[in-house]
């Protein structure tokens, strides 16, 4: 990837590892027999929804935006799951997904009808909480105490389950399939009597298939394991794996200065354009950095916004950064891109993808009328 060709800031996907990634889930489907779709909470970079389509089955959506999106830029299966789904949007829901999940027994009973009526036929779902999860953070962790996402078994009502086709559960993020084996185990203890009634199983995301070192022989081993014993289909929703590794945020240096150490400021924020980093938290890799004092020139590299608190981090470079050098930061092409915003009114990222022929094609580019629309 050639940064000089590339405006900065700008999000830049690499085509030739986001196939790489997709053909990677069609080997596990191919091979196990279940389907993975595309959670767009995770990805939702839709002017590539043409090459991924050709290898997924479909995608997954948390609202109605998300699932009008998958419905027009895939244009294959779509699912969607809330913890609530509103009145007024549950008809134009109904209108273009496949699979529907609920999140409570009142949710169902709330629209039970609708579904059961609807002429596409959506295949209802219960989301279930199998009380397990190996998640550490708990921002980030489905089944923390007192979690608002699923049935727990002490109030699943089995008598309500008329109409219900399936069942959906999430506990893992970012974790390897011996964490989905152990989660497994947790479903069937407490809800395997319920399995053999449902036509289809969804393992939601969470699994971090494109990562280097990922078990995928035993992924396969475990779903085929779970389809045999129990004669219903599987369906994997990952989102951060499908744009795992596949791109950059290429940023520049505006300005250095100094105050007890040297301060290098960027044309990016952290709080605007890469949120994940303090959420999480967590250390954003930059190509040809090292840790602070690792290497002879050590900076604090911060956004353009106004929050005191808009700091990437301390990196060490070999050489000084001069004003106007460009830092790549890597694999920012999943949650971090999808979360992004435009606070403070700071440039956002333009959107570019790096073509199979090694070519910078800009998709996107973000200007005043695009900030000034999202207020009033």
């Amino acid at each position: 990837m050639n940064i000089d060709t590339i405006p900065s800031p700008c999000f830049v996907c690499d085509l030739k590892l986001l196939r790489r990634n997709a053909e990677l889930f069609q080997y596990v489907q191919e091979q196990s027999g279940a389907e993975i779709i595309c959670a767009l909470k995770g990805y939702s970079l839709w002017s590539t929804f043409p090459l991924l389509g050709k290898y997924m089955a479909g995608t997954t959506a948390s609202s109605l935006w998300e699932a009008q999106l998958g419905h027009e830029e895939m244009g294959k299966q779509v699912h969607v799951y809330a913890p609530a789904y509103r009145d007024d949007e549950i008809d134009d829901i109904l209108d273009i997904v496949d699979h529907i999940s609920f999140n409570s027994f009142s949710q169902w009973q709330r629209f039970r009808e609708k579904v059961l009526k609807h002429p596409r036929k959506p295949s209802p779902g219960i989301r279930i909480n199998p009380e397990y999860s190996e998640v550490e953070v708990d921002l980030y962790n489905p089944c923390a105490p007192r979690s608002r996402l699923g049935v727990i078994r002490s109030q699943f009502d089995a008598d309500q389950l008329e109409g219900i086709e399936g069942l959906h559960f999430h506990t893992m993020c970012e974790q390897g399939s011996d964490v989905l084996e152990r989660t497994l185990e947790a479903v069937v203890r407490n809800f395997g009597d319920l399995i053999p009634q449902m036509k289809w199983i969804n393992f939601g995301g969470g699994h971090h298939i494109t990562r280097e070192g990922y078990d995928v022989e035993r992924l396969i081993r475990v779903i085929r394991n779970f389809q045999d014993t129990y004669n219903t289909r599987v369906i994997l929703e990952p989102g951060e794996a499908v744009g795992w590794q596949t791109g950059v945020l290429v940023a520049q240096v505006l300005d250095i200065i100094h105050n007890e150490m040297d301060l290098a400021i960027l044309d990016i924020s952290v709080s605007a354009h890469m949120p994940d980093c303090l959420e999480m938290p967590y250390r954003p890799e930059i190509r040809g950095a090292g840790e602070a004092n690792e290497k002879a020139h050590t900076y604090r590299l911060g956004g353009t916004t106004c929050l005191a608190g808009d700091v990437v981090g301390d990196y060490s470079f070999d050489r000084p950064l001069q004003i106007g050098d460009r830092l790549v930061f890597e694999d920012m092409i999943h949650y971090t891109m999808v979360k992004t915003t435009m606070f403070n009114g700071v440039k956002h990222p333009a959107i570019g993808l790096w073509t199979e022929d090694n070519q910078f094609q800009l998709v996107r580019e973000f200007s005043y009328p695009d900030f000034k629309s999202r207020l009033s």
